[in-house]
């Protein structure tokens, strides 16, 4: 039978070395999963402890859990269990975030809006009222592990050019964690020319002249379009000189829909790997998705460590 989607990559994708390892030099974190009951984020957080990612803490339904935890052959005896069904184990976990007894927050057999309802409202005690959250993937191809770190592609709907300074200096700050002295940011649209009539082009002008006084130690482009971003040789043709171009470690997307294609384009298409949290609250949030592999949970676990030793 022909493949109907032939350009789909057969190449399994790994967890980066380098990020596992800057992980496992830190303390080891307290994360609260949140509606445990299931047999694959428990076995999500279970990879993340072995791999010395995580202490877990389970939430959730404290039969749904054990059920699980016996279907996947998982020890759960030693761990910390916590009843609280449905919408309460978001709040629970907030709980803990709030009294210093949870290091970081795992999305667990929960849909994303009820398990953020629970987390990212000022009244949950996890921001401060009128700051902003940002979800930041890291990408990395199968043959390297220098990351692309890519956002907003899993919560900001449509954002704001406030929300999208946010999630730029929340990306900026990321990358220097994972030891990139003066990052590279490109704020992507469809030219590198500002046209009115093209609003995103003139709000990345913005945004760039904004980071110049708000991110002095990066270095960030835009507009700038993906083959500008991608590659040197087409900046040269273009005669585009930015030190962004070709060699960006952040890419700010306009709005979700741009930012989940080009994040599963990559997965799908490349065999990358994504980790991702939501950066901007107290504590790290991780948000995996379900259908994503073992390599992206471990590596959203590393990242949350990374993050929530930062402090």
């Amino acid at each position: 039978m022909t493949d109907p989607y032939p350009f789909l990559s057969r190449v399994k994708p790994h967890a980066p070395a380098r990020l596992l390892d800057q992980a496992r030099s830190l303390p080891r974190p307290r994360v609260a999963l949140v509606n445990a009951g299931a047999a694959q984020p428990l076995a999500g957080i279970r990879e993340a402890a072995e791999a010395g990612l995580a202490e877990p803490i389970l939430i959730g339904d404290r039969p749904k859990i054990e059920a699980a935890a016996e279907e996947i052959g998982y020890d759960i005896g030693g761990l910390r269990l916590i009843h609280a069904p449905h919408a309460a184990a978001s709040d629970k976990a907030a709980e803990l975030a709030r009294a210093g007894e949870a290091d970081a927050i795992m999305k667990g057999q929960v849909h994303t809006s009820t398990f953020l309802k629970g987390l990212l409202p000022s009244s949950a005690g996890l921001r401060e009222k009128g700051s902003r959250c940002g979800h930041v993937f890291h990408i990395t191809a199968p043959d390297s592990d220098r990351p692309l770190l890519l956002t907003d592609a899993a919560l900001n709907v449509d954002p704001s050019v406030e929300t999208r300074q946010a999630c730029l200096s929340l990306a900026v700050r990321l990358s220097e964690l994972l030891g990139v002295a003066r990052p590279r940011a490109a704020l992507l649209a469809p030219t590198e020319d500002p046209i009115p009539s093209v609003q995103n082009t003139m709000e990345s002008a913005a945004i760039a002249t904004w980071a110049k006084d708000h991110l002095p130690d990066a270095d960030v482009a835009g507009p700038i379009a993906m083959d500008l971003i991608l590659s040197k040789e087409a900046a040269r043709i273009k005669g585009y000189d930015s030190p962004v171009a070709g060699d960006a470690d952040i890419v700010v997307t306009p709005n979700i829909t741009t930012g989940n294609a080009i994040f599963k384009l990559m997965v799908l298409g490349m065999g990358c790997c994504a980790g991702g949290l939501v950066m901007g609250a107290k504590v790290p949030i991780l948000l995996t998705s379900r259908s994503q592999a073992a390599p992206a949970r471990l590596a959203s676990a590393a990242l949350g460590m990374i993050v929530a030793g930062a402090g």
